[in-house]
């Protein structure tokens, strides 16, 4: 009997175990047949009824092909998962590496900038020749990047008739600006200088509307007034107030706004990086300038002028004048190199700031006296310049 019930059980574990996967969706019951009552003086086995058991995949089991379904897909999820937070890390340090190579150019644009304009005044109130200042501000950059190229330490931009056609206008806008504003420094404060340059954004929409004939959302037109009335007033108030200075800022803001749409429309499609594209607008500029600048103050003035300035500052002068032409030089190298990395709204942004850290140190370093209603003057511009910034994005 024993050996019936064995072969019973057998019989069940080969037909449930080893079988062809059944097609119907209720699973299979298999039942074990009545065993009668077996005595004896060891042990007892009675069952009154039958024993029915289901299969495995009654019991909702996969089977062991599912099984392995199953293990490979969540072995192919976890790997996804794993790939695409990887890739989610790599994009964090990548934003974070390229935040941080921006605020390394706005700093070192913005510091550059001060160190410039402090050495330029230093020349300036020395040796007032804004003309000869201007060509060796373009002489010295011009060198620096044409020994930077025979060195290989910078690559060589590979340019045509056409780039240097379309990049005339530029120069000529360029050289214009450059000049103007040197002019005004030398008979104005930094700080004065800067404020009425801080209307530029008034000049761009003016110009333009009128001869472009491009339109601008109310918000845009709403902050030229702030910008507008703000350096009206800081010109009223300045105390050391000088119309060729005054003009100069003014014709410089007009020649930067005729530039940038020259640029904008004659260097598009243009390969040149904004390093390599400055070093070629300062070789152009300084070959549009040298001659002006021969011709208006000329050489003999010059050296009446340089050997009174060693007479009165010593040695020192000539560091003054290499430092202002180097640092010229690499704030706007600097600047245009950063305009490859952001957006002009950006870019505009970071030029309000430059002009706030240029006006406040000009006047603690030159101890320039300013009326509080000239500093308000001051910071109404610079709001509405900012105004002006978010508005046009």
């Amino acid at each position: 009997m024993i050996s019936a019930v064995k072969q019973s059980a057998l019989a069940f574990g080969a037909a449930d175990l080893v079988r062809p996967k059944s097609l119907s969706a209720a699973p299979r019951i298999s039942s074990l047949p009545s065993i009668c009552v077996v005595k004896n003086s060891n042990f007892q086995l009675s069952t009154p009824k039958h024993l029915y058991l289901p299969s495995l995949e009654g019991l909702g089991f996969p089977s062991v092909v599912n099984r392995r379904g199953l293990g490979f897909k969540r072995e192919a999820y976890e790997a996804d998962r794993s790939e695409n937070i990887e890739i989610s890390h790599q994009e964090a340090r990548s934003a974070a590496g390229q935040k941080l190579k921006i605020g390394i150019y706005f700093a070192t644009w913005w510091a550059l900038n001060v160190v410039f304009n402090i050495y330029n005044k230093k020349v300036l109130n020395a040796f007032p020749y804004p003309w000869l200042t201007s060509t060796l501000s373009l002489a010295t950059g011009s060198l620096m990047m044409l020994v930077s190229w025979a060195t290989r330490i910078a690559e060589a931009p590979k340019t045509d008739f056409e780039f240097w056609k379309a990049l005339a206008p530029v120069a000529v806008a360029h050289t214009i600006g450059h000049v103007a504003a040197t002019v005004s420094m030398s008979k104005v404060a930094v700080s004065f200088t800067h404020i009425i340059k801080s209307g530029e954004p008034a000049f761009s929409v003016l110009v333009s509307r009128l001869l472009l004939g491009e339109t601008f959302p109310l918000p845009v037109y709403l902050s030229l007034v702030p910008i507008i009335g703000g350096c009206a007033l800081a010109a009223v108030t300045e105390l050391n107030f000088n119309m060729t200075g005054f003009m100069g800022a003014m014709i410089s803001n007009l020649a930067f706004v005729f530039r940038n749409i020259f640029s904008k429309r004659g260097m598009k499609g243009k390969s040149v990086g904004g390093m390599n594209y400055y070093a070629c607008l300062s070789i152009l500029s300084l070959l549009i300038l040298t001659p002006f600048a021969i011709a208006i103050e000329g050489p003999q003035m010059w050296a009446a002028g340089w050997q009174k300035a060693l007479s009165e500052i010593g040695p020192n002068f000539v560091w003054w004048v290499a430092a202002q032409s180097v640092f010229y030089h690499l704030y706007n190298q600097v600047s245009y190199m950063s305009l490859d990395e952001i957006s002009p709204l950006t870019f505009s942004i970071g030029n309000t700031m430059k002009r706030i850290s240029v006006i406040v140190s000009s006047i603690i370093i030159f101890h320039t006296p300013v009326q509080p209603v000239n500093a308000l003057g001051a910071a109404i511009a610079i709001l509405g310049t900012f105004l002006y910034s978010q508005a046009k994005q």
